[in-house]
């Protein structure tokens, strides 16, 4: 078995050229497994069939390993018996058709109401960055488009007088209402301060740095990081953030779930649904704080 390893780490790095660190995954999973297959008296390694395989797995579930790392080593078990077959020192790959097992999707980090106001606070004065920063973070809240789509934002996609916005940074243009404050801000932004930012060489961009170009990803993530450090709140904020929790607060207050899906430009309604649970998690905790026999 140890030969077929390393063998089977050599072809990794010479064909597929995998990182080292990679290359150590690699091994280190398919050595668990020929060692598991000692202590059920199972070789040499063509013996091994489907019900080993599955068997493995549900042995690093018993013993408290994450599904995650049960994927992961699935992969590893999969890939070596590729390679065992196209060898052909076997005839059948036992891992053939097996599915990973399912991770449960992580609930999205989401803000209070009063968080958000707290957050959306921060920006203060009248200087055309703060102002700049106050629309930003506004606009992010009021219609939950990611980073990517309102650093590539143009002047010309906000609709002030309709009170939208027309995002296509995706495949699919989307068009999405923006919020009375949010609208108010952006409005005193590009009437009175955008220009301020401005220089001979900027383009059409929304949102300008100090340096009168586009605003980037990563000036955008330190601009959140700078405020959330400033309004004290001990959770992680990231763009995202506000993200999800535009969309949460729109389920909470009743806002159907087709509706969202679209103003969050998700291509399956499944992704959405994880905002669902989000909002069943917050009414079981209200009722188990509120009712007497909770």
């Amino acid at each position: 078995m140890e030969e077929h390893i390393n063998g089977f780490i050599s072809y990794l790095g010479t064909e597929r050229q995998l990182s080292s660190n990679t290359l150590e995954s690699y091994k280190r999973d398919i050595t668990q497994f020929s060692d598991y297959l000692k202590t059920v008296n199972i070789t040499p390694i063509v013996r091994t069939n489907k019900t080993t395989v599955i068997t493995y797995l549900l042995h690093m579930q018993n013993t408290g390993k994450a599904i995650s790392t049960v994927s992961r080593n699935l992969a590893s078990i999969r890939c070596f018996f590729q390679y065992l077959l196209m060898n052909k020192i076997i005839e059948q790959d036992p891992t053939l058709n097996l599915e990973s097992p399912k991770t449960e999707k992580k609930l999205p980090n989401i803000l209070t109401l009063k968080e958000i106001d707290i957050l959306l606070s921060q920006p203060q004065g009248s200087t055309a960055k703060g102002i700049r920063d106050k629309a930003m973070l506004e606009l992010l809240y009021a219609t939950g488009i990611r980073v990517s789509e309102i650093i590539s934002l143009n002047v010309d996609d906000a609709n002030l007088e309709m009170g939208y916005i027309k995002c296509s940074c995706s495949s699919k243009e989307r068009v999405i209402p923006i919020g009375s404050l949010a609208l108010k801000v952006l409005n005193i932004y590009l009437e009175d301060y955008r220009i301020l930012l401005e220089k001979p060489t900027s383009d059409n961009a929304l949102f300008l740095n100090c340096h009168g170009q586009r605003l980037t990803r990563q000036g955008f993530w330190k601009i959140i990081k700078s405020y959330t450090k400033q309004a004290n709140i001990d959770k992680k904020i990231t763009p995202h953030t506000l993200r999800h929790s535009f969309a949460t607060h729109l389920i909470q207050n009743g806002a159907d779930l087709k509706s969202v899906q679209e103003m969050l430009g998700h291509s399956d309604i499944s992704t959405t649904q994880i905002y669902m649970q989000v909002t069943r998690n917050k009414i079981k905790e209200v009722y188990n704080k509120a009712h007497p026999r909770a």
